[in-house]
């Protein structure tokens, strides 16, 4: 899209903010400001932030007189871009009760109008294919903090001994999703031959540089499980004392489970009538034949071992997802799915100039590739050489698992 599709360009901005305020509208003011923990990030700072990555990136390099909505908020609202100065320390999000929920509010409209007027006034060849650039990702950031809204205040709902809900199953979330991808009964192996084969992005579309550049890789044949572990099977692994089995685990595994006390997925509550999870939907009766999710990369791996495989490599996974045409189930729409890969940069990497630059390659250490996309992932956002990332204890992402051999 070029810039003199201004029309477009303003329609598209608006239905991507607008989708972020609606994730906020079944809240009350106090659930945007609350942080359940240094992780998680409330909402009221997800739909500041996102905001302020627009007026930092775009409106400070391209707008005449350029003047900050308020001078505070480069700093309140900075996530972890060292290039652009201070910033407020994650932990503290939730002490940030000033602004207040209607200042973010005003904060967004005025960002909102004043980049409408930006991109129908931008001059020049060279600048346009910068603020393209920038809008763009810009806007798939705002993308991710939408799922990431949607994992924040499950985490933050779920510490209420109410259980209160998100929002009803009947207006969509995790069951209605499920159900629109039911898995097939019995998971099946498809074999691929592998040999030397490209992985990363390839095509005219957008990308993050963390996906290139594009690269041939060897892969020695292998199999993969035609849909995600469910929670029924992965109960299985629970009830059969999984957990108490040092030999499943790694040694840093081994050692996170005892600290944290761990005997079950996050959520995951055993009650007389048998085991129940909190969901957006408030607690539910465990579903047996949902994906199985928020496990850690721990979880994950033990569970592959007791099951007699192992977790894909993210290039396996790529490639199988690349070639399966319909024969792999809920690659994505359902939850992320862990790899055996550690996050690394592809050969020949370079992270863009700047502070844009801080985007991913910064992050290129102990953590782990997930692929796919989930219920939470905005429709089309997600791309088969996507690579998100966690360190190995996160579960309170929607994370899950697909077997490999």
């Amino acid at each position: 899209m070029h810039m003199h599709d201004a029309g477009l360009w303003n329609a598209q901005y608006q239905s991507i903010r607008a989708a972020t305020l609606a994730l906020a509208e079944p809240l009350s003011d106090e659930d945007c400001g609350a942080q359940s923990m240094p992780d998680a990030s409330p909402v009221k700072w997800h739909l500041a932030h996102t905001t302020w990555f627009f007026e930092t990136f775009i409106l400070e390099r391209f707008e005449p007189d350029f003047e900050p909505f308020h001078p505070a908020f480069r700093v309140l609202f900075n996530s972890y871009y060292n290039g652009v100065g201070e910033k407020h320390p994650r932990p503290k999000r939730g002490l940030l009760t000033r602004p207040s929920m209607a200042e973010v509010q005003a904060y967004r409209a005025n960002v909102d109008a004043r980049i409408a007027a930006l991109v129908g006034r931008v001059v020049g060849a060279d600048a346009h294919a910068s603020l393209a650039g920038l809008l763009t990702l810009g806007l798939q950031h705002e993308q991710q903090h939408q799922e990431l809204i949607v994992t924040d205040v499950k985490h933050l709902l779920a510490q209420n001994p109410m259980a209160p809900a998100y929002r009803s199953a009947a207006t969509g979330g995790e069951r209605a999703q499920w159900m629109a991808g039911p898995a097939s009964a019995a998971a099946t192996w498809r074999r691929f031959e592998g040999g030397i084969c490209e992985v990363g992005h390839c095509g005219e579309g957008f990308c993050f540089d963390n996906e290139l550049p594009r690269h041939k890789t060897f892969i020695a044949p292998f199999e993969i499980a035609s849909r995600l572990v469910t929670n029924g099977e992965y109960l299985a692994f629970v009830e059969a004392g999984g957990y108490g089995d040092a030999a499943l685990w790694l040694a840093e595994a081994w050692d996170w489970l005892d600290a944290q006390r761990i005997d079950a997925p996050l959520y995951w509550r055993r009650e007389s009538a048998g085991w129940s999870t909190f969901t957006l939907h408030g607690q539910q009766a465990l579903d047996p034949g949902a994906p199985v999710m928020h496990l850690s990369f721990y979880e994950a791996d033990a569970y592959a071992r007791w099951a007699g495989a192992r977790l894909p490599t993210e290039a396996e996974w790529e490639h199988a997802a690349s070639h399966s045409g319909a024969a792999l189930e809920q690659l994505a729409g359902a939850c992320w799915q862990w790899t055996s890969s550690s996050y690394a940069p592809y050969p020949g990497f370079h992270p863009a100039e700047g502070a844009i630059g801080e985007y991913n390659g910064k992050f290129m250490v102990n953590q782990y590739v997930l692929r796919g996309g989930s219920f939470a992932t905005p429709p089309g956002h997600t791309r088969t050489s996507y690579r998100n990332f966690f360190p190995a204890g996160a579960r309170w992402q929607f994370t899950g698992l697909r077997l490999a051999r």
